[in-house]
C-alpha cells in the first residue's frame, strides 16, 4: 500500500520542480508545464467521479504553498459536506454574469439602442433623406415618450401613447414610426436587452387596436390639374431662377424632385438626349433612363456654363436646395406640390393619350406590380417612352388645349 502523502512539498521543491504533476497530499497538486509555468490544482472525489479544480498560479505573483494548502483544506470541507466546488464556482460565475447583464439592461435605454441601430445600418440606406427621416421622427415623436426608458420596460401603452395622437391625422408618418419602433425593439431583443413579444408589432397586436391605414383618409401629394400645366409652364419661363428651370425639368421629365436635384452632368448624354439615373438614387433601386425632349436639353444647355458637377446648382455652391422648388410654388401662389406634377402627367397620359399602361408606368419609374409580367419584361420601352414624353412636352407647350395627336393602340404604340 503506497504511503499517504501529507505536506510532501516544500517552498524549495515548488520552485525547482520539473515539468509534471507533483502531489503534496490531501488532494493538492502542483502542475508544472514544459514552459516552466506553475499552478495549483485540487483533486477531489465526489459521487464516484474524480475531478480537478484549479486554484491559481503558483510561485512568484501567485499562491504560496501555505496559501494553496489553506485553499485545499477549505475545499476538502465542502466536498465532505457534499458540495461540488466546480459546480459552486460555475453557479457563482453565472450569477455574476446575470447580475452584470441585468445592470447592463437596466441602463440600456430605447434611445441608446435606436442610436446604435442607426449607426450600424445607415450606411446601407439609399439616401440622406431616409437617414434624416429615421432620426427626425424618433427625436420628434418617440424620444419624448420613451427615449430614456429602459428598453426592457417598454410596453404597448408606451407605443400607443406615441401613435394614437397622430394615427388619423398623419397616417403615413404614424405607420413609419410604428415600423421603426418595432425594428428597434426587435434589435434590442436580438441583443439580449429585452424579452417577450414586440409591443409595436402590427399583425395580431397593434392591428387589433388601431384601424388599418387603408381605412383612413390617406394624404396625397396635391397635384395641379393637367389642363393648368401649360399655363404654369409659361409662367415659369418668365422666371430666371435655377429653381424655375429645375421645376420645369421635373415637369417635362415626370421625375421625382430628389432625382432631379441630385442629378450630375456625368449622368447626361446631351447628344443622345438621355439622362441615366443610377440605381442608388432611384426609389426602386434600379437604373432608370429618361428620354430628354429638345426643351429639356435646352434647359440643361443653358446651365452648362455654370461649371458645376450638378445639373441644377445652388446659389452658394453644391446642389440646389431640396426646398427651392417648393418655395417657388409657394411664391407663385400654387396650391400643389412638386411631386404632384407626376400625378398631373399620369392623369394626362390616361385621359388624353392611347399609350399602354406599362409605358406610362415606366415613364414614372414605377415597378411592375404583376410579378409574372415583371419576370418576363426585360426592356424599358425606351423608344415608346420617348414618344410619350415628346407628346407630353408638346401638350405643355400648346396652351393647354389638349390637342395632342397620338397614334392609336391599334397602330402599334404601346
Amino acid at each position: 500500500m503506497p504511503r499517504k502523502l501529507n505536506n510532501a512539498l516544500t517552498s524549495t521543491s515548488v520552485k525547482n520542480a520539473k515539468p509534471g504533476r507533483h502531489a503534496d497530499g490531501g488532494g493538492l497538486h502542483l502542475l508544472v508545464k514544459q514552459s516552466g509555468a506553475r499552478s495549483w490544482v485540487y483533486r477531489f472525489m465526489l459521487k464516484g467521479r474524480s475531478r480537478d479544480v484549479g486554484l491559481g498560479a503558483a510561485g512568484s505573483g501567485g499562491l504560496s504553498l501555505a496559501d494553496a494548502r489553506d485553499e485545499a483544506v477549505a475545499l476538502r470541507l465542502k466536498v465532505k459536506a457534499g458540495i461540488d466546488p466546480l459546480e459552486e464556482r460555475d453557479e457563482a460565475a453565472a450569477q455574476t454574469l446575470a447580475e452584470a447583464q441585468a445592470a447592463k439592461v437596466v441602463g440600456m435605454t430605447f434611445r441608446a439602442v435606436a442610436e446604435a441601430y442607426i449607426a450600424a445600418n445607415e450606411a446601407s440606406w439609399r439616401n440622406d433623406k431616409h437617414r434624416q427621416q429615421w432620426k427626425n421622427t424618433l427625436i420628434t415623436y418617440v424620444y419624448p415618450v420613451m427615449g430614456d426608458l429602459p428598453v426592457a420596460e417598454i410596453e404597448t401603452a408606451h407605443v400607443l401613447q406615441i401613435l394614437e395622437p397622430i394615427w388619423r391625422v398623419k397616417p403615413e408618418t404614424a405607420s413609419r414610426i410604428r415600423g421603426r419602433i418595432e425594428t428597434v425593439l426587435d434589435n434590442a431583443k436580438a441583443r439580449g436587452y429585452r424579452e417577450g413579444e414586440n409591443p409595436a408589432r402590427w399583425r395580431g397586436h397593434i392591428a387589433q387596436i388601431l384601424p388599418a391605414r387603408s381605412r383612413l383618409t390617406r394624404g396625397h401629394h396635391k397635384a395641379m390639374p393637367y389642363s393648368d400645366v401649360p399655363a404654369f409652364v409659361r409662367a415659369l419661363h418668365a422666371r430666371e431662377a435655377t429653381a424655375a428651370l429645375a421645376l420645369e425639368f421635373v415637369i417635362l421629365t415626370a421625375s421625382r424632385s430628389g432625382e432631379v436635384i441630385g442629378a450630375k452632368w456625368n449622368e447626361v448624354d446631351l447628344d443622345k438626349a438621355v439622362w441615366t439615373v443610377p440605381a442608388e438614387r432611384m426609389k426602386a433601386a434600379k437604373e432608370h433612363r429618361v428620354p430628354l425632349s429638345p426643351r429639356a436639353v435646352e434647359i440643361l444647355e443653358s446651365l452648362k456654363p455654370i461649371e458645376s458637377e450638378w445639373l441644377f446648382p445652388g446659389a452658394k455652391g453644391g446642389k440646389l436646395s431640396s426646398m427651392a422648388m417648393a418655395m417657388l410654388l409657394r411664391r407663385m401662389e400654387q396650391d400643389c406640390t412638386v411631386h404632384g406634377f407626376r400625378s398631373s402627367f399620369r392623369d394626362w397620359a390616361a385621359e388624353c393619350t392611347a399609350y399602354a399602361h406599362e409605358v406610362c408606368e415606366m415613364a414614372l419609374a414605377h415597378t411592375i406590380g404583376n410579378k409574372a409580367e415583371a419576370a418576363y419584361r426585360r426592356g424599358d420601352l425606351f423608344e415608346k417612352r420617348r414618344r410619350l414624353m415628346a407628346d407630353w412636352v408638346t401638350f405643355c407647350d400648346n396652351g393647354g388645349t389638349g390637342a395632342v395627336e397620338v397614334t392609336p393602340i391599334r397602330a402599334g404604340v404601346g
